[in-house]
């Protein structure tokens, strides 16, 4: 566990044996409790309960992963020089307890989970839960136009002879209404082979879609269940609601809209139902170093749980506020009222097992585990949800209508740590009062003692689980940490084709399915990672849905209404039944190593390979340490924006400091590499109000000196990971301890 300076500012308040952070102990008396049906005594004590009996088994499961790390490097350092012994590796893991014993056979028996989790297909967002604007804009993407989406993204291309017209281009409002007509032409056939392109009105008539066509005739659906509902007077109705393979298309009408005047039937938009779930994350996307962080952190989940959360910005010279999307009401066919959630579906990632926080200490002045603080807050902020009724007032379901509250946790290695989880999930529901099992665990394939126990790692949480996913970034920092002895990697880009990427994205879903996570858990994919580049999205991110993907990540509202395409092209569960019945690739290609072949490169390559590395990792730790933001998009060494989080910055330092191990570069060319790449992120950066140049000095640059610690200090990183020198190097920024 990591031991950071407490900062002396924080004043604290005695619960119990506890100390807990005033903003924090406020917050909780003020905002957390009032409503929950929990009171101050009874939640303070309970967190007292949960520090004496998890603290100790936190802290003993962090030494188990020293004493294994320790293991393998000296397995790998004995053994130098020497050709990679496949077999005798796979031995050795087993013999140290890294490879555990597969369980026999069973099925996962999760219940009350609620169908965008368990029966759905679609897109899922993961938002830094700290920006409540982004928050509320990942919240309300359960619903986004796809007009919009196509007009304003490289979807569909401009003729490179003819720039955009300023203002509304008709010309490219009517390839959107053409690529709309066939989307509806796909998947909302009409009968008699007719075409919605020659659509002259909608309209609903004895519970069936009518369709007059120009030149009089009159259709309907082919599949006329596929009408769930519309909204207005069925003889010219405001919009029609439509439903394929569980997704639902709106199909709006407004004759008088500047783009419904354009089209033939008066259609203005056609609205997909898109991010069914959202990932609201309180780990890798934020920056929260301090009870201040974490209070707002806090904040903003309590209020995406009672409804209330609102954010006033300044957006194109006005001032706008943003809170939730009400629910949607419509007509079904046969005249009863129809109300659909207008929100995603929404998760909450808590951090993982190797954090400590300042927000509370315990009975000897120490930081107490941030996972287990964020348990029981995230948990009591969600029984305000849980104890709204189902509907009121028409305005705001609950977010699980099946009274459930769904935790994602990352980075756990093994079935020992997700047993843990559990055990402490199972605590939390005692304190709180609820049901066994209301909490539900999402379990993060992205560190490599999961990926090779992952079978193991799902029965320990076999009555709870409701996700898997596998992360490439991720797991790609803790492949290079785990084997940082045994050589040199190969490029970062290489490794996207390695043996054991492979392996790993086709055992994943595989495990998943052998155990019954089809129907009733969901099976993920990772990010795509550049938001100003939605035509290769198109194009790239089906294949995630035919290696059986249930949901993948996007990263804005936009990319998942144009990801939402993919789900009706795909039907996932056939795929995922074909998927079933196939073998899965060998637990020995998971355990292949990246290496390199001695002399792989040229210095050019090697150089190049540094920049790009550290230009990215400057361009992210910058931003971190100097204004506190986990999550944006950071342009590339090519000018290119890619979202990126921590998991980012994990794989780009321990590659650099893979190559620093092994003699690829030395210290001075990677230092120099990184005052160059300064001076670029520093001209990227330029227009930003807020920012502060790295190279004008870089010896009181806590930023430059942030990175550089990554980089160097890669070796000794727990688990690789970048925390504990962010946070580090965060707070000192914070409590102005340089300039």
């Amino acid at each position: 566990m990591s031991t950071l300076p407490t900062q002396t500012r924080i004043r604290y308040l005695p619960t119990g044996t506890l100390q807990v952070a005033e903003p924090l102990y406020q917050f909780v008396a003020h905002e957390l409790l009032p409503g929950s049906g929990v009171d101050a005594a009874q939640f303070w004590l309970g967190l007292e309960t949960l520090v004496a009996d998890f603290a100790p088994k936190n802290s003993e499961l962090l030494q188990q992963r020293v004493r294994l790390q320790q293991q393998i490097d000296e397995w790998h350092q004995q053994r130098a020089g020497q050709t990679h012994d496949a077999a005798a590796y796979r031995a050795f893991l087993e013999r140290i307890g890294y490879m555990l014993p597969e369980p026999a056979d069973f099925l996962i028996s999760t219940q009350q989970v609620d169908d965008e989790i368990a029966r759905l297909a679609g897109p899922q967002l993961v938002v830094p839960v700290m920006n409540a604007r982004y928050a509320l804009n990942a919240a309300n993407a359960r619903w986004g136009s796809l007009y919009d989406a196509l007009y304003g993204t490289d979807v569909i291309r401009d003729d490179a002879n003819r720039p955009r017209k300023a203002g509304y281009d008709r010309r490219r409002g009517q390839q959107v209404i053409e690529f709309g007509r066939r989307f509806l032409d796909e998947f909302f056939a009409l009968a008699n082979n007719a075409s919605h392109n020659k659509t002259k009105a909608y309209r609903v008539s004895d519970s069936k879609l009518q369709v007059s066509l120009a030149g009089g005739a009159v259709t309907t659906l082919s599949d006329p269940d596929q009408l769930a509902g519309y909204t207005g007077n069925p003889g010219r109705p405001g919009s029609i609601l439509l439903r394929h393979r569980g997704l639902h298309v709106e199909i709006c009408i407004d004759a008088s809209d500047i783009i419904g005047q354009q089209d033939n039937a008066g259609v203005r938009d056609i609205v997909m139902e898109a991010a069914l779930t959202t990932i609201q994350d309180c780990e890798d996307s934020v920056a929260a170093v301090d009870a201040d962080d974490k209070v707002v952190v806090y904040r903003n989940w309590l209020g995406l749980m009672k409804g209330d959360l609102t954010d006033t910005f300044t957006k194109n010279g006005r001032v706008q506020t943003r809170s939730l999307a009400a629910d949607r009401e419509f007509i079904t066919p046969d005249g009863k009222p129809l109300c659909l959630p207008g929100r995603s579906l929404m998760l909450v990632r808590n951090v993982g097992h190797l954090m400590s926080t300042n927000a509370v200490l315990d009975g000897q002045g120490r930081e107490i585990p941030e996972g287990i603080l964020d348990a029981l807050m995230t948990s009591a902020a969600a029984l305000h949800d849980l104890r709204k009724p189902l509907m009121h007032s028409g305005q705001q379901c609950r977010n699980s209508r099946t009274g459930s509250v769904y935790i994602v946790k990352p980075k756990m290695h093994g079935p020992a740590e997700v047993a843990f989880s559990c055990e402490l999930f199972a605590a939390v529901e005692r304190i709180l009062g609820l049901p066994a099992n209301t909490l539900k665990i999402g379990i993060m394939d992205e560190e490599r003692r999961t990926s090779v126990n992952l079978k193991a790692c799902i029965y320990e949480a076999r009555e709870r689980l409701i996700f898997i996913n596998t992360g490439f970034l991720d797991r790609t920092g803790d492949e290079i940490h785990t084997s940082m002895e045994a050589g040199a990697f190969v490029r970062k880009a290489d490794i996207k084709s390695s043996r054991w990427i492979n392996a790993y994205e086709n055992r994943n879903v595989a495990i998943g399915l052998a155990c019954g996570l089809s129907g009733r858990a969901q099976i993920g994919k990772g990010m795509w990672a550049m938001p100003d580049n939605m035509g290769a999205m198109m194009n790239e991110k089906i294949a995630q849905l035919y290696a059986g993907a249930s949901c993948a990540w996007v990263p804005s509202p936009t990319a998942a209404t144009l990801h939402a395409l993919h789900y009706h092209r795909v039907d996932v569960a056939g795929v995922q039944r074909r998927l079933a019945q196939q073998d899965m690739l060998p637990l020995n290609d998971l355990l292949s190593l990246s290496l390199a072949e001695a002399d792989s490169w040229s210095k050019e390559q090697i150089q190049q390979e540094l920049d790009n590395n550290a230009q990215g990792l400057l361009g992210y730790v910058v931003r971190w340490i100097d204004q506190g933001i986990g999550c944006s998009k950071v342009p590339d060494i090519a000018g290119t924006g890619l979202m990126e989080d921590r998991a980012t910055l994990r794989i780009s330092s321990q590659h650099m400091g893979n190559w620093l191990r092994h003699g690829i570069c030395t210290v001075e060319q990677v230092t120099q590499t990184l005052r160059r790449m300064a001076v670029i992120v520093d001209a990227q950066n330029a227009g930003d109000p807020h920012y502060r140049a790295m190279s004008a000095d870089f010896d009181n640059s806590v930023a430059f000196k942030a990175a550089c610690d990554l980089v160097f200090k890669a070796e000794q990183q727990p688990g690789g990971y970048t925390e504990p020198l962010l946070h580090k190097h965060r707070i000192s920024v914070k409590e102005g301890v340089c300039a």
